[in-house]
């Protein structure tokens, strides 16, 4: 089964002051600066932080409840609220999803702020049943829900600390009482990914591990890229392949991708490109920025073994409009193995897209983000009236909204 999420709702949390996005394989955010784009991506972050270390803390790492909550309008808001439907775990479907929804509050008592949480899970079990578990104050109640039954059957109760999240608790209860599916649900939104090639890291050599290299995760900046690319072609040669094919088709001069051992192969490699017309080969760390960019997404691309979720932040940056048509390829593909939730303000890159792969996101005149600023079926209708026209275009010359 592969996992993906199938909708996020977001109340008042930062520029996202109601918005309501369904979600596919491939979903690529386009729009200028500022329109909440980077703040979408935080959604998720914000989770995982909470997963980590618990809501207060997620909180203060973004200012608290007044720095995170939205900040337009005439009114700071009361609540901050986050809803996910989501194939996650073992007997979800889209017509039965995996749900999950936190609401944070904030009241005024005896002169001072406090905060309190809400939150709830619902998941299927088996045929015909399913679970809800709903946390309130110092209280989990964990309920069995059936299609034939009128109301919900309250099961058991379970005590926790009055601010502490169930995204980080409750995978602690036993298989019978759901701990299983909130585990999967918390695994995977802890092991989501926020993919940016920090380029003057990936240039480094990296490190040999003294243990096995099966198990090499690539960094979220592509700091182990070099690590990553030998493991790749040491336990994978068709996909080292492929990648080496891509990286040719975008980089004419290139002929092959090797590694050096500069200091015994037990202790570091470095990537080496050998190149058209030079007598010796090339180090990552002489290789130009768009080079190093193009290699750490193909890595990302071809990872055997990636989270449910890939997130990446202006993933045209440094890269000729050329290397987007492969790009574009290759995230469709790499799609059936993670999700993928992608920010641009690339025209070119959007003119490669299927209508279903595009979220237009635009900002209102208080402050508030519209993602996304036409549906699905209104950009469907705009392009089949536009005679063949690339969605770039369209959405460059204002016709789809979130122009520049």
């Amino acid at each position: 089964m592969h996992k993906h999420l199938l909708e996020l709702e977001v109340q008042n949390f930062r520029s996202l002051r109601q918005v309501s996005i369904p979600l596919g394989p491939l979903n690529v955010l386009v729009g200028p600066n500022g329109v909440g784009k980077s703040n979408l991506l935080d959604v998720f972050r914000f989770l995982a932080d909470i997963i980590h270390t618990d809501i207060e803390p997620a909180l203060e790492r973004r200012g608290g409840f007044d720095a995170t909550a939205f900040r337009g309008g005439s009114r700071s808001p009361s609540t901050i609220r986050i809803r996910l439907k989501a194939i996650w775990t073992k007997h979800s479907s889209a017509s039965a999803p995996d749900e999950y929804a936190l609401q944070i509050t904030r009241r005024r008592r005896d002169g001072r702020d406090t905060l309190s949480r809400q939150e709830s899970f619902q998941f299927k079990r088996t045929k015909g049943r399913g679970r809800r578990i709903t946390i309130k104050g110092e209280k989990a109640q964990v309920m069995d829900t059936r299609k034939s039954a009128d109301e919900d059957t309250v099961t058991h109760s379970i005590g926790l600390r009055r601010f502490s999240s169930g995204l980080s608790t409750l995978p602690r209860l036993s298989d019978d009482a759901g701990g299983n599916e909130v585990a999967t649900l918390a695994d995977g939104l802890a092991a989501f990914r926020v993919f940016d090639v920090d380029v003057t890291w990936a240039r480094f050599p990296a490190q040999m591990p003294s243990g096995a290299l099966a198990g090499t995760k690539l960094m979220e900046n592509a700091s182990n890229l070099a690590l990553f690319l030998f493991t790749l072609r040491r336990n994978d040669l068709y996909a080292w392949q492929r990648l080496v094919a891509d990286a040719r088709e975008v980089l004419p001069q290139l002929k092959d991708i090797d590694f050096e051992f500069p200091s015994g192969a037990a202790r570091e490699v470095i990537v080496v490109l050998h190149e058209s017309g030079l007598r010796a080969p090339t180090p990552l760390a002489d290789a130009s920025y768009g080079t190093i960019r193009l290699l750490g997404l193909l890595a990302l691309l071809y990872d055997p073994h990636p989270p449910a979720l890939t997130c990446i932040e202006e993933i045209d940056h440094g890269l000729h409009p050329q290397a987007l048509e492969l790009l574009v390829e290759r995230l469709r593909e790499a799609s059936e193995r993670t999700q993928f939730l992608i920010a641009t303000h690339s025209p070119a890159l959007a003119d490669r897209l299927r209508p279903d792969e595009l979220i237009v996101c635009e900002r209102d005149d208080e402050g508030a983000s519209r993602i996304p600023a036409v549906t699905r079926e209104q950009l469907e209708a705009i392009v089949e009236r536009s005679e063949g026209l690339p969605l770039g275009e369209l959405w460059f010359s204002g016709v789809l909204g979130g122009g520049l």
